[in-house]
């Protein structure tokens, strides 16, 4: 197994050129990615999250060498970024979403054979591969269609087997399932999880569906203005932000026996109570860092009141990211540790 991909201080800066008055121009700058040092291990799916703007294409398209890097340095398993770049392209791919990465006019067949001409794959046996791929999602009956005849979940099924056409040993996928069906992006969060966990492959992955983060992601890094603002697994970052959980209770409703031993549970936890009339009755919830679920459920059955119905909620990675983006300006206990 690899090395990985191990990124240090990578920084890239646009520079542009603005007239100012009739004979003066003033160069400007602008920092896309500013010191951002991550690590992408082999048989794990690590996420690259952040707001719109945050850096994260920039930083894909220089980990697989379509931009050169202002400053800092990078290695895929000990070969040097910029200085062993040809040879970098062929240990990676990208698989992106909104159809963007194939051609319409050719067809199925003809885009992966394509593809394996500029990634160099190895003539002997590449017919029977681009069979193997296109049986692997589905597309055999389709493979000589054109691809403008595809439907949308088709054209993503293909995108997925042109970034496996020279069996990268790293994936950079950025926004994989934008647009997608619920059952096709099933299907993709599936293939992610056997190509780390069966074929032992790296996977950078982009998403603003962070529920699908969460369920894929081992190693988060959140970027904000091309900075790294803080990286963990997706629980570590929920902790990072002080987000709380909530306990839900549905009453039928409030007697003051209740109401008393909410307050004397709120006063010895310093949990926050909110009391929401409903149609049903009586919403009550609770929020603390820890989960009160059983403390909240103790103290209203010995006061007498019947449970419709309780809820824990823990907090979710879209508090924590929006947090760590300073959304809000809510409080944040560490960056980027």
């Amino acid at each position: 197994m690899g090395r990985g991909i191990i990124a240090e201080e990578l920084t890239k800066v646009y520079s542009s050129q603005r007239r100012q008055g009739w004979f003066r121009t003033v160069r400007e700058e602008k920092r896309a990615v500013d010191g951002l040092s991550l690590s992408v291990p082999p048989g794990r799916v690590t996420g690259l999250l952040g707001l719109n703007g945050a850096g994260k294409t920039t930083t894909i398209k220089m980990l697989s060498t379509l931009l050169l890097p202002t400053a800092g340095r990078a290695e895929v398993d000990g070969l040097d970024l910029v200085r062993d770049a040809n040879a970098i392209r062929r240990k990676v791919n990208m698989i992106a979403g909104g159809e963007r990465m194939v051609y319409w006019r050719l067809t199925g067949r003809e885009n992966l054979w394509y593809f394996a001409q500029l990634y160099d794959v190895e003539p002997r046996g590449l017919k029977e591969r681009i069979d193997s791929l296109l049986r692997s999602v589905g597309l055999a009956d389709a493979a000589d269609k054109p691809v403008e005849q595809y439907s949308k979940g088709m054209k993503q099924r293909l995108q997925i087997v042109r970034g496996l056409i020279n069996d990268p040993t790293y994936i950079f996928m950025d926004e994989p399932t934008l647009g997608l069906d619920v059952p096709v992006a099933r299907e993709l969060r599936q293939t992610v999880r056997r190509l780390t966990a069966e074929e032992g492959k790296g996977v950078l992955l982009t998403s603003h569906y962070l529920a699908e983060v969460e369920e894929l992601c081992a190693y988060i890094y959140v970027v904000n203005g091309g900075r790294l603002e803080a990286q963990g697994s997706p629980a570590d970052l929920k902790r990072l932000t002080r987000r709380d959980r909530q306990v839900k209770v549905l009453l039928a409703e409030l007697p003051a026996a209740v109401n008393t031993a909410l307050d004397a549970v709120a006063a010895e936890s310093g949990a926050r109570i909110e009391r929401q009339p409903v149609p049903e009755g009586v919403l009550v919830t609770v929020r603390h860092q820890s989960d009160l679920s059983g403390r909240v459920a103790g103290a209203v059955a010995l006061a007498g009141a019947s449970i419709l119905k309780l809820e824990a909620l823990e907090p979710t990675l879209e508090e924590a990211i929006l947090a760590l983006a300073d959304v809000g300006k809510p409080e944040v206990i560490s960056r980027a540790g």
